[in-house]
């Protein structure tokens, strides 16, 4: 028979059957679908079968009959037959479009996320990690004009022209980071199928803003004894003389526990949860380190040596913008621009200098990717004796740094010194 409106308003179930189809005598592949619900019901479908060149699976596309006229539906059931006896497969297309199209960038970053957000549960990864990592991937000013687009559709040109405006509008530093949360987040994707057939990672075709941005500044003797003076007294300069004396980084010191602290065997312990590399990291308490908290009031019920909120030393950026004005005109060239970062480096620069042996120093900076082959392997020793000495001769020496400088502002035997 023909299938026309008439012909296949009037088709019915035959006897005994739930399930049939009447095909199309002048367009094969094309037919109307009769099969019986659950309530008794008899539903009736259009549909056009195929079999793709070179797949042993039939394809199949159909249309509501009671929605969709007869004449509509064999125009889309030619079409899908024509493309089909010339190889391809107009169902296959569809199917790929939207599966495309409903892999966007942000519903990828979300599903990114998810995940990251169990592993912070597993203490696998830092929650301040996946804080600054959902900013950069969910936020407006950074790929907010990807947010919308299929992950697939997006090349390296989109991708660039993001990186340098945030390069532009926030620095090279948050460029660069923003870059590398990217990358992850596409590495992640490939290797579950977000990309489609033909996975490739476009983050990896650009430019790096922070490439050549690598820091070498070592403060010298006057430079440090300049930045230790300006600190000041509060949460912040104590941080920052902290940061001075021991070489820790910043989230380790400004996250610091009284429960970290152990005055009996004069040490600081922090734990693999609060470490970059997730090793545990004993520092000696030097002297100088001593005073500092004694001079820190230890409040009953408060986890954190700083701060009053319960996560620590915050306002890092103003505080630093602050202590940077005291120092106006004090630093010069470089030295002007320097971060609390440069302080460890100065740190580590200067026992190098006088005669520390590499791996002590590798062991107070808490090291470990140094620690390669059969020396990291076997050799797990800590060197906590050697670290002491390490640490007590830089404390001798910024001691005399400050107390012989001109101003003699500070002097080490005071109270929060």
């Amino acid at each position: 028979m023909k299938l026309t409106q008439k012909s296949a308003e009037a088709l019915t179930l035959p006897a005994g059957k739930k399930d049939h189809i009447e095909w199309c005598d002048d367009l094969p592949g094309f037919g109307l679908r009769l099969r019986r619900s659950g309530n008794g019901e008899v539903r009736k479908s259009l549909i056009v079968q195929y079999r793709p060149k070179g797949s042993l699976k039939q394809r199949r596309s159909s249309w509501e009959f009671a929605k969709v006229p007869v004449s509509k539906a064999r125009v889309q059931a030619e079409q899908e037959l024509a493309k089909s006896a010339l190889g391809q497969d107009p169902r296959g297309e569809r199917e790929t479009k939207r599966q495309k199209d409903s892999r966007t960038f942000i519903t990828t970053a979300n599903a990114y996320l998810e995940m990251k957000a169990l592993q912070v549960e597993r203490g696998e990864y830092r929650a301040s990690s996946l804080h600054v990592t959902k900013l950069y991937l969910t936020g407006k000013d950074y790929f907010g004009p990807l947010h919308k687009m299929p992950l697939a559709d997006i090349g390296v040109f989109d991708i660039a022209l993001r990186i340098n405006t945030i390069n532009k509008n926030s620095g090279t530093v948050t460029a660069s980071r923003a870059r590398a949360a990217l990358r992850s987040m596409y590495v992640w994707a490939m290797s579950e199928g977000f990309m489609g057939a033909n996975p490739y990672n476009p983050v990896a075709a650009t430019r790096n803003p922070g490439d050549a941005q690598s820091r070498d500044l070592v403060l010298t003797d006057v430079q440090l004894a300049e930045v230790y003076r300006a600190a000041g007294f509060d949460d912040f300069g104590k941080a920052v003389k902290l940061l001075t004396l021991t070489g820790c980084r910043r989230r380790e010191i400004g996250g610091l526990r009284w429960s970290e602290i152990d005055r009996a065997a004069g040490t600081i312990t922090l734990p693999k949860e609060r470490t970059k590399n997730r090793h545990e990291h004993v520092v000696p308490i030097t002297p100088s380190v001593a005073r500092i908290l004694d001079s820190i009031p230890q409040v009953v019920g408060r986890v954190h040596v700083f701060g009053i909120r319960g996560n620590g030393l915050t306002g890092w950026d103003a505080a630093k913008k602050a202590l940077d004005k005291r120092l106006a005109g004090k630093l010069k060239g470089k030295s002007a621009q320097f971060t609390l970062h440069d302080l460890r480096r100065s740190l580590a620069t200067w026992l190098g200098e006088h005669d520390v042996e590499p791996w002590t120093i590798e062991c107070l900076l808490n090291h470990w990717s140094s620690r390669g082959g059969v020396q990291g392997t076997y050799n797990r020793a800590k060197h906590q004796k050697q670290m002491a000495v390490a640490l007590a001769r830089w404390d001798d020496h910024l001691r005399s740094l400050v107390e012989s400088s001109e101003h003699k502002i500070l002097n080490f035997a005071q109270t929060g010194a």
